[in-house]
């Protein structure tokens, strides 16, 4: 069971061993470049398109009714079978002593944790790009001391150990490191940057966690995404933002996951994996709320479509105070960026753009005309009426909901898609939005 064990270490722990003993050595790490270009791709695609098989269905209905055996459960807090063990209650999956065999067991699988990797790999991509492009100085007027620094660093040994984990899973065909294009210029956009794409990494995997075959894998999975978790934190913290607004943390579709990952990588390696998931057309919001700015936005305020990453206003980090550290500071009081009833303005992009890797993949979508906004935060999918416009341009407003009573739904950095009708939608069953989806989503800086 030790050597199961160790071939999927991460390698050795960031800190002294007190034991006697001698250690096991770690698990090598996979291996990825230490210096990359950061520039767009300039070459032809000699493929394009998402991975498709050799047939495809015509689409999945979503089931009109639950299935008996889905309510049977006596919910009485009384143990209602035998136990197998003592202290061991009845059910569960993978509680009956079979052999954990940590791989991936479908396509689904495969797919996702692709996705998961390529996630990885640009963070680890990231976090080392910022330290190596802005100066001591630069981090110093924006807040971040040396302390912040090193722990950016760790950041970045933090995604060799889960790159390298996801890697395992995947075997011999698993992704590999690519090369990326940055539209940030100061270390206030690296850090809004950073923390919108950790954000929708750690929600990408939520979304699918708990639909993986393999259990085993989602495990593991599950291990390294609670990391990025506490690294979306520290960037909310860097940027003078409250860390954690919310009572929830919402999951979104490998598609969005996707859509608003791939206009970053600029190549990848030759005979890279594939991916399958969809590429959604570009959504600007066109007064994002922003930390730092006048009246907290300004009109075509971000640098990009997707993740509305905020430009750098003339103000300063509120983090930058007499050399205050954005690390060891919160705000004393919760100050939300947006408000109910806030006009937000959109503009979206038509289908049949070329982005991702080497420009292989197109956006496409299989939605009819734009008439609604879907707000996707917490355990909520809330719709607003899509208003004015031509096709591509429109307004909305942000609605005003409670999840529980004293947690306002639009809260923290959220997510938002333009649709052609409202379904009833709940976090287990959201990817049935993606037909619905005309252009999106787009990360919303509600707080």
């Amino acid at each position: 069971m030790w050597k199961l064990v160790s071939c999927l270490a991460l390698g050795s722990l960031p800190f002294a061993s007190t034991s006697p003993m001698p250690s096991p050595a770690g698990a090598p790490t996979a291996s990825h470049p230490t210096s990359l270009t950061h520039t767009p791709y300039s070459g032809k695609p000699t493929t394009t398109g998402a991975l498709t098989a050799s047939s495809v269905g015509m689409g999945i209905v979503e089931s009109a009714s639950v299935a008996p055996e889905e309510t049977t459960y006596s919910s009485n807090g009384k143990l209602n079978d035998a136990e197998p063990a003592p202290y061991t209650p009845a059910g569960g999956v993978g509680t009956d002593g079979s052999i954990p065999v940590y791989n991936v067991k479908s396509d689904f699988d495969y797919e996702s944790l692709a996705l998961a990797l390529y996630q990885e790999w640009i963070e680890l991509d990231l976090f080392q790009d910022g330290l190596r492009r802005f100066s001591a100085k630069d981090f110093e007027e924006a807040g971040l001391n040396a302390a912040d620094r090193q722990l950016i660093e760790f950041m970045a040994e933090q995604e060799v150990g889960h790159a390298t984990l996801i890697s395992n899973l995947l075997g011999a065909e698993a992704p590999r490191q690519c090369q990326y294009n940055y539209p940030y210029t100061t270390v206030q956009e690296y850090l809004d940057f950073c923390q919108k794409l950790t954000r929708f990494g750690e929600s990408g995997v939520y979304g699918f966690l708990a639909h993986l075959d393999s259990r085993e894998a989602a495990t593991l999975l599950t291990q390294s995404i609670t990391t990025e978790a506490r690294q979306q934190m520290i960037f909310r913290q860097f940027e003078g933002l409250f860390p954690m607004p919310v009572w929830f943390e919402t999951g979104v579709p490998q598609s969005w996951a996707w859509s608003l990952l791939a206009p970053y990588i600029a190549s990848c390696p030759a005979d890279q994996t594939r991916l399958v998931w969809e590429n959604f057309p570009g959504l600007w919001i066109l007064n994002q709320p922003a930390v730092g700015m006048e009246n907290n936005s300004s009109y075509r305020n971000t640098l990009d479509a997707g993740m509305n990453v905020a430009r750098a206003s003339n103000k300063q980090n509120p983090n930058s105070k007499n050399g205050v550290s954005g690390a060891s500071v919160t705000p004393k009081d919760y100050s939300p960026l947006s408000f109910p009833g806030r006009r937000v303005d959109l503009q979206w992009e038509m289908p049949g753009k070329t982005v991702g890797p080497n420009n292989s993949y197109v956006t496409s979508s299989s939605a009819g005309d734009a008439k609604y906004v879907a707000w996707v935060s917490q355990l909520n999918v809330t719709y607003t009426p899509l208003l004015g416009g031509n096709g591509s341009y429109g307004h909305t407003f942000q609605p005003d909901l409670e999840t529980y009573e004293g947690d306002p739904v639009i809260n923290g950095t959220m997510f938002i898609a333009v649709t052609d009708s409202d379904p009833f939608l709940t976090p287990f069953n959201l990817s049935m939005i993606n037909l619905h989806v005309v252009s999106g989503p787009a990360l919303y800086q509600s707080g």
